[in-house]
């Protein structure tokens, strides 16, 4: 669901701009870039759209007490989002994709913000829940169920900031690299127009800045996690004694056996920024955690595999924007081998998106909301026969929406979108 829904909402504002710039000069141009990739959005709606449905399944299936514990909390933004989605697809979805030809192009350009502003609010309060499950503030366990005490706190907990800003950059980012890379992959095949030419140097901007307003967000994320997180954080540092002056690992292999460290490369006495600390002062290592910390090996390399490609990202950016400018955004002026580096780079979104999501998710263990409830409280007694048949029938489900999304891709970048002619009262 998460990687649809990341294309779907980067594109949505990207088709914004798009739509908006087609109302001043260069209108031709830009206009057929928006009918391109309004065919991907439409494409990555449904799929997001189709495969959130397992995942309500699965609320039920595998945690079947997870909603008797924080009901009145989930239960709320669950329904705020579901209406969102079915509000914003009811009333806008079908004028934009649809009713173009119908209205004036302002008028089409403001249907275009509402579905932008649509797509958002419903990403708002699956953004709220998973933040709040990690910062759990305004509410009270109260007989072993969370009551709301203020839904204001409940929504902008201290979390929520800062995973809605890595949401929003990780949105922005897929779909920056998915269009550089489509249109650099397009020019291996045929000379590239004048909207290929728009589409690169807009996906090239807004990777260059999107990759440093990300890193800031890392930053923030990093604090909040270490002050409401510490046996997280301490597990992405690899740190497991407290109160030692701690080294900034940059790589190493944790063992949990002997609570050490191998192969250890680090920056010392660089790491304490980044470590929660106790109400004395000292930092808090695993120690402090014994049998409640989150599998360190697993913490520890998500953490680090979703840096790694968000540098790996930064550098093509970068290298590309500052070669871009001196061939005027040409995507086919670059040597044959960077084009496919460009092409490579395509999805990497997706990977840094699944990295940091294992981060987020394996770093929480083994808690289900942060410091109360645990997943062994909530988890079913469902026989493993019959999870194990569920997720192969989810895996060949996604993987034929994998497999029809690339194709679309594919055949849209080779061929191009080819308008088709309408007359009234004729399909």
């Amino acid at each position: 669901m998460l990687l649809f829904l990341v294309i779907e909402l980067g594109l949505a504002w990207m088709l914004l701009y798009f739509r908006v710039r087609s109302l001043g000069a260069e209108h031709a141009a830009w206009i057929a870039a928006y009918r391109f990739w309004v065919r991907v959005f439409a494409l990555a709606f449904v799929l997001s759209f189709a495969a959130s449905m397992p995942v309500l399944i699965q609320f039920g299936s595998l945690w079947p007490s997870l909603m008797d514990k924080i009901g009145d909390v989930a239960g709320p933004l669950l329904a705020a989002g579901i209406l969102s989605a079915f509000i914003f697809k009811s009333c806008f979805l079908g004028a934009m994709l649809f009713g173009q030809r119908q209205v004036s192009d302002r008028v089409h350009a403001v249907i275009v913000l509402m579905v932008a502003v649509g797509v958002t609010v419903s990403c708002f309060w699956l953004v709220a829940l998973v933040s709040w499950m990690h910062t759990p503030v305004g509410a009270n366990m109260v007989n072993g169920q969370y009551q709301v005490r203020d839904w204001v706190q409940v929504l902008f907990n201290p979390a929520m900031p800062w995973y809605a800003g890595l949401f929003l950059l990780s949105s922005a980012l897929t779909v920056a690299f998915l269009m550089t890379g489509v249109v650099a992959a397009q020019t291996l095949r045929r000379p590239l127009d004048d909207s290929g030419r728009l589409v690169f140097k807009t996906g090239l901007w807004v990777a260059a800045a999107g990759v440093l307003l990300q890193a800031l967000m890392i930053v923030g994320s990093s604090h909040v996690t270490a002050q409401h997180q510490p046996a997280k954080a301490a597990a992405a540092a690899a740190y497991w004694r407290s109160g030692v002056q701690p080294d900034l690992v940059l790589f190493a292999l944790p063992d949990a056996t002997v609570a050490a460290n191998r192969a250890v490369v680090a920056w010392p006495r660089a790491g304490g920024a980044l470590l929660g600390r106790d109400a004395a002062g000292t930092w808090r290592g695993l120690d402090q955690f014994a049998g409640m910390t989150p599998p360190v090996g697993t913490t520890f390399w998500s953490f680090r595999i979703a840096l790694l490609v968000g540098c790996a990202m930064a550098l093509v950016a970068w290298v590309t924007l500052w070669r871009a400018r001196k061939l005027h955004f040409d995507a086919a002026a670059f040597s044959r081998g960077w084009r496919h580096v460009l092409v490579g780079m395509t999805f990497s979104g997706w990977a840094m998106l699944l990295a940091g999501l294992s981060y987020l998710l394996f770093g929480s263990f083994p808690y289900a909301v942060n410091g109360t409830v645990t997943v062994s409280e909530i988890t079913g007694d469902t026989p493993i026969e019959v999870l194990m048949g569920g997720y192969l029938a989810y895996g060949v489900l996604y993987l034929a929406f994998l497999a029809g999304f690339f194709q679309l891709l594919r055949h849209i970048a080779r061929y191009g979108v080819v308008p088709i002619a309408r007359r009234r009262g004729r399909a």
